[in-house]
């Protein structure tokens, strides 16, 4: 069965300094779970860039493999897409930003695409400063392939079996402020008053900006004992057909700076959430590690801005490279004859 939105538009829906609206900026129709928190995200994306009034054709969206790598699918229908192998994203994003510097890239991603398959293309982006966006929708399990632990998923945390992860999970905040990214925030998928301003911040930084966002599995991570717990259960769950999912409602939360909130799930367990004070000061590096560590000693999730470079200097400004894209030079000037070949030989005596 297949479903379409209708293209209908409401004659007074709200319109941006472009003149778009937020409609322009939807996608298809999701397939993933309902109540997934990974379309709280697609819908803050959409958001995040109608309010930055940002033409959907200057955006490039670049995927994975994943639930969280279908996301593009659902938001931005009129923006340029490119859904890549499993863990080779960064690649993709690498080239394509060299080529176009005009675009804006928007990369998504899910711990598994990210901290097990793509790990070392991960930092690489990192440690070149490719100018784009990256986002993980943060499960902490493989949703495709039925719940296994991912390598994010917390020391102890127990899985769909009942079988406790035996590993300490990566952080992946932790990494990108170690490894030298100029944008790091997390935030938690039901919050939506946090993550559009991330995300237009996120986008507006010249740079690489990494955004680690908490989207608990609604069908895998359903279990008391979960530490990324965000279940829509029954008691007779586990004797329905693998592939249904019974509606829930969504879990939303907004809290103040500086406090904490504990989030009670659909299946009674809890998350403790703690969103950073306005005193927090994101631009050392040695504190937003020291407080990360510090958030998870004490069995919390710091969200909001991290850390933030605000000299950051992207690859295209690294390599010096030219202005114009790649895709738009022409034969004059990537062929530019003979004499200018060998001015270039000489200065490189």
């Amino acid at each position: 069965m297949s479903y379409y939105k209708p293209k209908f538009q409401h004659p007074k829906l709200p319109k941006n300094e472009l003149g778009y609206t937020v409609a322009d900026y939807d996608g298809a129709v999701s397939t993933l779970c309902a109540g997934c928190g990974h379309d709280s995200i697609s819908g803050a994306i959409r958001n995040a860039c109608f309010l930055s009034a940002i033409p959907p054709h200057r955006i490039a969206k670049l995927s994975g493999i994943g639930c969280s790598s279908k996301m593009p699918t659902y938001f931005l229908g009129k923006s340029h897409g490119f859904n890549s192998v499993h863990g080779r994203m960064p690649s993709v994003a690498t080239g394509a930003s060299v080529a176009n510097r005009d675009l804006i890239y928007l990369g998504v991603s899910g711990d598994g695409d990210t901290a097990s398959i793509g790990m070392g293309q991960f930092v690489h982006l990192i440690r070149r400063n490719v100018n784009m966006t990256y986002i993980v929708a943060n499960n902490g399990c493989y949703g495709l392939t039925k719940g296994q632990d991912s390598a994010t998923a917390d020391l102890g945390s127990v899985g769909k079996y009942g079988v406790k992860n035996p590993f300490d999970g990566i952080d992946l905040a932790s990494l990108a402020v170690l490894q030298g990214a100029s944008f790091v925030a997390r935030s938690f998928s039901g919050d939506k008053e946090q993550l559009e301003p991330l995300i237009r911040a996120a986008m507006a930084h010249r740079g690489f900006a990494f955004i680690d966002v908490v989207s608990p599995c609604v069908t895998f991570a359903n279990n008391v004992g979960s530490t990324r717990s965000y279940a829509a259960t029954r008691d007779n769950l586990d004797a329905m057909p693998i592939d249904f999912v019974p509606m829930r409602e969504e879990i939303r939360t907004q809290y103040k700076e500086g406090s904490s909130q504990t989030v009670t799930l659909h299946d009674g367990s809890i998350i403790h959430l703690h969103k950073a004070s306005r005193k927090y000061k994101p631009d050392s590096r040695e504190d937003a590690l020291m407080a990360l560590q510090t958030a998870n000693r004490t069995g919390k999730v710091l969200t909001g801005l991290l850390y933030l470079d605000t000299d950051s200097q992207d690859l295209n400004h690294t390599l010096a490279l030219a202005t114009k894209p790649l895709n738009s030079l022409g034969k004059d000037e990537l062929c530019p004859g003979s004499r200018v070949l060998k001015s270039i030989n000489e200065g490189l005596r």
